[in-house]
């Protein structure tokens, strides 16, 4: 992932704008991309340093070192390519015994002879260990990052790299976010399922509402017109599903801490897979971190969701842990893991995380995992609770977040479950039976 320093963004007034991503930009990218990583396929087997000055050697023979902007886009894409390097990692405590074994016998060889012969100290430890010399002299210090050598080259086609690099400046630009404001519209419910669940997957603090009105985020794009949903003929538009996403940043939440700034702009490609997108950001940019605005959007290519992949569905450890755990037990009932979004108009949408079904009646109880997100977050959840939400349903929470389960005593259709450590299949059991009458 791109970092700011690397963005080629301008300032205009109050507003934050990325370059306009035109077709002789991304040609430059493009140009750029091949050239990296046709050369850092040459380099597979020799080490990180060798590896980086190969790259520093064909950055400057392309001659883009000019102007500052073409200097930031070179070392840009220098970074997209680097982080499609995959490098052998060495063991480190291995490097470091050899290492004081190998010292341990020249500091005794020089107390007893006076002198030492490093090579006939290097072939004796060598003989001992079954290798040679050479690749004993290279294990003495494998463990230091310049040593460990390149053994794959995972980068995105050259094509591929540059039609995406404005959602990567986008990217970084979000790392500086105080608060983002997104409005989605897809006709497919994996895409808004997937977008929903890596918010939540990435810990993220949403606040969705379904959007009923015609959707306005072309306002929003100056510089860029939303295609799609213009082209759908009527009957196709009544099956448009459109949510508006706030979400608070890392600079209004926790001062600027870079883990959740990170989980941010991760979640960019998500809303950027929706039939049409836009993010409405408000971000502190530069040295003086001066407030900004910043806006993007466009048409998005669906990307493949989560949904079906792989048996934890996109779910953190602990969830799919608990599931594992509780379809083995004997409960009566069983877990749906498409469960609905249950929308309450005019408060809001919770999107449960799994729905459980009684096997002898059909009763039904949603759940949703809170985890370790905030209070915030449980409070939500509750004031949607108390707003009338129809449905039935069960939240559980970590006891880090200092809730009690005696918060929703007098609801009638929703409890919470406080863990200390993990989910436990029986106290949610004892829930859901509660719920189910």
């Amino acid at each position: 992932m791109l970092t700011a320093d690397l963005v080629t963004a301008r300032r205009r007034g109050g507003e934050l704008r990325l370059p306009p991503s035109d077709d002789a930009r991304r040609a430059r990218v493009a140009v750029l991309a091949a050239a990296l990583t046709a050369r850092a396929r040459e380099e597979i087997g020799r080490t990180r340093d060798d590896v980086e000055e190969a790259l520093r050697e064909t950055a400057a023979a392309l001659e883009i070192g000019g102007a500052a902007g073409d200097r930031r886009l070179a070392a840009a894409v220098g970074k997209l390519v680097r982080d499609g390097l995959r490098f052998e990692e060495a063991t480190a405590a291995a490097s470091s015994e050899l290492r004081r074994e190998l010292f341990r016998r020249a500091a005794a060889a020089r107390r007893a002879a006076g002198a030492l012969d490093r090579a006939a100290l290097l072939g004796a430890l060598a003989g001992e260990r079954g290798t040679t010399p050479d690749a004993l002299e290279a294990a003495l210090y494998a463990d230091r990052p310049g040593a460990q050598r390149l053994v794959s080259v995972e980068v995105l086609a050259p094509a591929l790299l540059a039609s995406g690099f404005e959602i990567a400046e986008a990217q970084a630009v979000l790392l500086r976010a105080e608060k983002i404001v997104a409005e989605v519209e897809t006709r497919e419910a994996r895409v808004w399922r997937h977008l929903f669940r890596t918010l939540k997957f990435l810990r993220l603090l949403p606040v969705i509402s379904r959007q009923r009105e015609p959707w306005e985020g072309s306002r929003a794009l100056p510089r860029r017109t939303p295609l799609g949903v213009a082209e759908l003929r009527p009957r196709d538009r009544a099956h448009v599903a459109r949510y508006r996403i706030e979400m608070d940043g890392p600079l209004s939440l926790f001062q600027g801490a870079g883990r959740y700034g990170l989980q941010l702009a991760l979640a960019l490609p998500a809303i950027a897979a929706c039939d049409v997108w836009s993010i409405e950001a408000d971000v502190r940019w530069g040295a003086d971190r001066r407030p900004l605005r910043f806006r993007m959007g466009g048409a998005g290519v669906p990307a493949p969701a989560r949904d079906g992949a792989g048996p934890d569905h996109g779910w953190p450890d602990e969830l799919a842990t608990f599931v594992a755990a509780f379809e083995r037990a004997e409960t009566g009932w069983r877990v749906e893991h498409e469960p609905a979004v249950l929308d309450l108009p005019g408060a809001g949408l919770c999107v449960p995380d799994l729905a459980f079904v009684r096997a002898r009646d059909g009763a039904r109880v949603y759940f949703e995992l809170l985890g370790f997100w905030s209070r915030e977050a449980v409070f939500r959840r509750i004031d949607l609770v108390r707003a009338g939400l129809p449905e039935k349903i069960l939240f559980a929470a970590s006891k880090s977040l200092r809730v009690g389960e005696a918060l929703l005593d007098d609801a009638q259709g929703a409890a919470l479950y406080v863990f200390s450590r993990v989910l436990g299949v029986r106290p949610v059991l004892e829930h859901l039976e509660r719920l189910a009458g």
